[in-house]
């Protein structure tokens, strides 16, 4: 997708339905220096902003992420590109987050051996002591809440008896044995437990 096309192709519809880029932002609730943005090719609209901007435009998503009016044949074939585009999209930015996730725990596990290094070698209040161990579990327990928020939300975890991919609870995420990203959970549709390998798209 090229912002310098889209930025045009937005102009251009904008000044076929007659709007100002004043109008064209009231109508979709942003300001005027956003459109402005939009149409130099300096940026793109927010997916909650697409449908909107589709509607006072009169053209479909489609059309706004190809840059032109499209035919029924060429719509297909641009739905299709589309779909694939942000699918590989999609998983680029579940690599990231698991990434982040491993950061986060490595992080809270450096900083919980820290403390724990700070109270073996020098000498402090036993206050002290326990207040850098209970920040250092406090810190440990966010970063893990988190992590798991990260792993629930990305991909999916596949059983290995019937195949199924489903999305756990946190609850049973978070109480169920686990090496890695595996974990040792039941199967919402055959009912058997087994080690469910997570996955961030079909194989």
């Amino acid at each position: 997708m090229d912002l310098k096309i889209t930025g045009k192709f937005i102009q251009e519809r904008r000044k076929a339905q007659g709007l100002t880029q004043a109008e064209l932002a009231e109508k979709i609730s942003v300001s005027e220096k956003t459109v402005s943005k939009w149409e130099c090719g300096k940026g793109f609209p927010d997916t909650s902003l697409m449908l909107p901007l589709c509607e006072a435009l009169a053209i479909s998503a489609n059309e706004l992420l190809s840059g032109k009016l499209l035919g029924e044949k060429e719509y297909k074939t641009s739905a299709e590109e589309h779909l694939i585009l942000l699918k590989n999209q999609q998983q680029k930015l579940y690599k990231h987050l698991f990434v982040i996730e491993w950061v986060l725990l490595g992080i809270a596990v450096l900083v919980l051996i820290g403390g724990g290094a700070l109270i073996e070698y020098l000498p402090m209040p036993i206050g002290w002591q326990w207040t850098i161990m209970g920040v250092g579990l406090l810190i440990l327990i966010v970063a893990i809440f988190f992590a798991t928020r990260i792993e629930r939300n990305v991909g999916f975890f596949e059983c290995a008896h019937c195949k199924h991919k489903y999305i756990p609870s946190y609850g049973k995420m978070i109480l169920a044995m686990h090496v890695g990203t595996t974990r040792y959970m039941k199967c919402p549709k055959c009912g058997k437990h087994s080690w469910s390998k997570k996955k961030l798209k079909d194989e």
